[in-house]
């Protein structure tokens, strides 16, 4: 009968030597994980590589938009500047008067309007850039 304790005693004790075995070997895993500075440098530079391509990709297509928008406004302003434009040649043309200093300026217009609408047209792109950088640098803060 005391031979069956001790054998139990020796189930355990191997049972307790094969559990601390395998904690010590991951432990040992773990502080090797742990000192490979070699590896997890590498991993954090592919982990930095991919952000750095996705942010990258989301930039391209954040100023492909805005591009796309300020495009689209400076030729809408383009319309507006030469319809407006149009409407006072009329407009002075019906009235038939203007004052004296300005005739050099409204005759020089009325013969070459298309330089006056670039001009206008650029201020208006200008602006609306402003006002589209405006915006996303308020809605950074």
């Amino acid at each position: 009968m005391t031979d069956r304790p001790a054998a139990d005693g020796a189930a355990e004790l191997r049972k307790q030597i094969a559990r601390t075995r395998s904690q010590l070997g991951s432990t040992v895993e773990e502080l090797a994980a742990r000192t490979d500075l070699r590896g997890r440098a590498k991993a954090r530079a592919a982990d930095l590589k991919d952000r750095a391509g996705a942010m990258s990709v989301q930039l391209r297509s954040s100023a492909a938009q805005a591009g796309h928008t300020v495009q689209v406004k400076a030729k809408d302003a383009g319309h507006t500047v030469q319809e407006k434009a149009a409407h006072a040649g009329h407009t002075a043309r019906a009235e038939g008067t203007v004052p004296a200093p300005l005739r050099a300026p409204v005759g020089y217009v009325r013969r070459h309007p298309r330089p006056v609408v670039i001009v206008a047209a650029a201020a208006a792109l200008i602006v609306a850039a402003g006002a589209a950088f405006g915006r996303r640098r308020a809605s950074r803060c």
